[in-house]
């Protein structure tokens, strides 16, 4: 049985008699713990920064009705031709809209599965900014301003003006930041926009959008979803594009081949749509914690070589402790006590350090025009990651010490005695 109360106290004076390598231990083990949580806190921010970039804004499955050539052309219709090559030259699309003929049914479908968190319909269409003689080609999506902001995160992306604007206002518009540079237009000021049938609309700015992508802010403008079916004389049924959210992203390409089998429209999923950014980002968390990894383990092995030339150093005091009764257990435990001693005091203020090196990175100004809202570098306060840090420097202390007090366990106090 290993009393404590004698084990402990043998433990304190051996840390206090050469407190030069009790704190360049503790150091070992606290700048490592400090490095892992700054590195992998700002690291994970950044990804995820990343990845809202096209997340945030792209849809799980996208529902649209593509226009495309008939499969089955007249020749493959032709009786006797089944032995002869056929060769068709400039297939035209069919004939066909760019509505989704079925929908409300749709929406109504996916409203129901409980795997998905939101169905939320648009209507696109091609549009001209009218600025004075000339023409400016652009984009105008019909939208449902609070659900695109619920769950696509739309009003992060609005640098002036608000979402409630857009709902308020039959006739307002939320245009993007390179056509309001362009065409010097601001908040409050009107603008002619004309559909590709040539019918004119004077719409109120209520806001300015910027994506961060230039091809985008320079075409893309926003209405609700009533005053695009308006526009473009249609009733309420005319919906373009669906976008959905799912709860979990996994599931979408399988829903997305579901819909396109069920009502014959086309649908992509987040993953096919962005294959390259997947990747990507697999490649940004392997590095993120094969680097984060790598500093934890370099910690332990320096934890490890000062624990083991402590014991080498207090070979006399082993042989002592031995000669006046104690055992090879009890010595085993003063060494593995001081051991995580260490552990715990390095972890704490390893934890500490690396909370307060995170706050600090988290106010340093930072600004991209791909993220309005963001005005400093993002960092990720994760509490499991605190945890992964503290666990691993009670781990890692354990083993280093308990690697060489097997040594000090097994050691014959005679033969130290003799040799003095």
């Amino acid at each position: 049985m290993v009393d404590w109360k004698i084990i402990l106290p043998i433990a304190r004076t051996h840390l206090f008699s050469k407190i030069k390598q009790t704190t360049i231990a503790a150091l070992g083990v606290t700048f490592g713990i400090a490095a892992y949580i700054t590195l992998v806190s700002f690291m994970t921010g950044l990804n995820e920064m990343l990845d809202g970039l096209v997340l945030n804004r792209t849809p799980h499955v996208h529902i649209y009705n593509e226009i495309k050539p008939t499969k089955i052309q007249p020749i493959d219709i032709l009786t006797g031709t089944e032995n002869s090559m056929k060769i068709v030259h400039s297939i035209k699309p069919k004939l066909s809209e760019k509505k989704i003929y079925n929908a409300l049914p749709i929406l109504q479908y996916l409203e129901e599965k409980k795997e998905v968190k939101a169905a939320i319909p648009q209507v696109n269409t091609q549009i001209f900014y009218k600025a004075g003689s000339i023409d400016l080609g652009g984009t105008l999506s019909g939208i449902m301003p609070i659900k695109e902001a619920d769950y696509f995160q739309f009003g992060d992306y609005i640098i002036s003006g608000s979402v409630k604007d857009l709902i308020k206002n039959d006739i307002g518009i939320l245009i993007g930041a390179g056509i309001s540079k362009k065409m010097s237009l601001d908040i409050g000021d009107r603008v002619q926009i004309s559909t590709i049938n040539g019918d004119p609309f004077y719409l109120k700015i209520v806001g300015i959008y910027q994506s961060g992508i230039a091809e985008i802010d320079n075409v893309q403008s926003f209405v609700n979803l009533r005053t695009a079916q308006k526009m473009l004389q249609e009733s309420s049924n005319y919906i373009t594009d669906i976008n959905v959210k799912m709860y979990d992203i996994e599931k979408s390409e399988h829903l997305s081949k579901q819909i396109e089998k069920q009502f014959n429209v086309t649908a992509i999923d987040v993953k096919t749509a962005n294959a390259q950014f997947e990747t990507g980002t697999n490649i940004r968390n392997i590095i993120t914690y094969a680097v984060s990894v790598a500093l934890l383990i370099v910690a332990g092995f320096g934890i490890y070589n000062i624990l083991n030339m402590v014991i080498y150093e207090k070979m006399n005091d082993i042989a002592i402790l031995k000669a006046i009764g104690f055992s090879g257990k009890d010595v085993q435990m003063i060494f593995m006590s001081q051991a995580v001693i260490i552990g715990l005091v390095g972890g704490i203020l390893g934890l500490i350090i690396g909370f307060v090196m995170s706050r600090i990175i988290d106010r340093i100004p930072f600004e991209t025009e791909a993220l309005p809202t963001i005005k400093t570098f993002p960092v990720n306060f994760r509490v499991l990651y605190y945890i992964i840090g503290f666990s691993f420097a009670l781990i890692s202390t354990f083993f280093a010490g308990y690697f060489p007090s097997r040594k000090a366990k097994k050691v014959d106090p005679i033969k130290i005695i003799r040799g003095q």
